[in-house]
């Protein structure tokens, strides 16, 4: 088994390989800091599993979980997050991510999670998956961020972080009038008129940690 541990953070991926060095069938593990990175590796590897982190600079993990399943279809990816709430996890599965575990409880369910993605079973984190449920079953009307396209998704979470249109250009490889065109449709489709509206959505529906 091929592993790909991609995450920002040194601390974490050297937790998460020494997880992972303790299978039996373990061939390799590699390590990627960036979205980018993972990318590359993703699509010029050989990977069995990639274990990502959906917050990454350059490019996010569900950006790069899209590309990825658009050229490695062999490439089974599960997805590791701080958010619990329903929107991430579900915008993962639905880029064909095959399986989403938060943060706080990789170390302790890593190895059921790879155990059943490798075998090709889904794997959800149980605290997420009761909220995915939950959500299955409010038949109310969508959330105005549901509404957004993956990239204007992650363009919202930036701006309610407090980066400019300048940082964010920056961070994602792209133009200052691309992201302010990605600002104006998110305002729009979302029915708000500037980022401190925007600001306020997302941190009473957390989308963002204040």
């Amino acid at each position: 088994m091929k592993i790909l541990i991609a995450d920002d953070h040194t601390i974490v991926r050297e937790g998460l390989k020494k997880i992972v060095q303790g299978f039996h069938d373990l061939e390799s593990v590699d390590e990627a800091s960036d979205g980018i990175e993972a990318e590359r590796k993703i699509i010029s590897g050989n990977y069995d599993i990639v274990i990502m982190d959906i917050s990454m600079p350059h490019k996010s993990g569900l950006d790069v979980l899209k590309a990825a399943n658009n050229r490695k279809k062999n490439t089974k990816i599960l997805i590791l997050s701080v958010h619990k709430e329903e929107m991430f996890a579900a915008r993962a599965i639905k880029s064909g991510a095959y399986g989403y575990i938060t943060k706080d409880s990789a170390f302790d369910e890593l190895e059921k999670a790879i155990d059943s993605v490798k075998n090709g079973k889904k794997y959800i984190s149980p605290e997420v998956s009761t909220v995915l449920a939950d959500k299955f079953y409010d038949h109310d009307t969508i959330a105005p961020h549901e509404k957004l396209s993956g990239r204007e998704f992650h363009v919202l979470c930036l701006i309610a972080a407090g980066k400019t249109v300048k940082e964010i250009a920056e961070e994602l490889f792209l133009s200052d009038k691309t992201i302010s065109t990605y600002r104006k449709r998110i305002l729009d489709k979302m029915m708000l008129k500037n980022n401190a509206e925007l600001t306020t959505y997302a941190v009473k529906n957390k989308l963002v940690e204040m």
